[in-house]
């Protein structure tokens, strides 16, 4: 079992950053990646981000990856989601969940644990 929540969404105005922060535990956390996932409204959920927990390694969705940093804190069990020069299209619910984290952006249904969401508002 995993458990995973994250923290650190709110209401931003265009252009501004966010720090997203998600703390994962339980016994199975060592075999596991973590990931980044968001839900906008009326589409579906999109991979954004993953840190490979084998070898450190990041992915990226092209579309975000000039603008999102994904990294792990001090405590490995820590994983931050760093967005700059924020945009109204990125309003969304966003998810961090344990999984597989190979040579591309994290795909949903390869993980297998989930939280429960922080939600982002991107507005003026």
């Amino acid at each position: 079992q995993v458990q995973l929540v994250e923290s650190g969404g709110g209401l931003v105005q265009p252009g501004g950053s966010l720090r997203l922060s998600c703390v994962a535990s339980g016994s199975d956390l060592p075999g596991y990646s973590l990931g980044w996932f968001r839900q906008a409204p009326g589409k579906e959920r999109e991979g954004l981000a993953c840190l490979s927990h084998t070898d450190g390694k990041r992915f990226y969705e092209d579309s975000v990856k000039d603008r999102f940093t994904i990294s792990r804190g001090a405590a490995r069990n820590t994983v931050y989601l760093q967005i700059d020069s924020l945009k109204p299209e990125d309003t969304a619910v966003y998810y961090c969940a344990a999984g597989f984290c190979g040579s591309v952006a994290p795909r949903s249904y390869e993980y297998d644990y989930w939280g429960q969401g922080t939600e982002v508002t991107v507005s003026a």
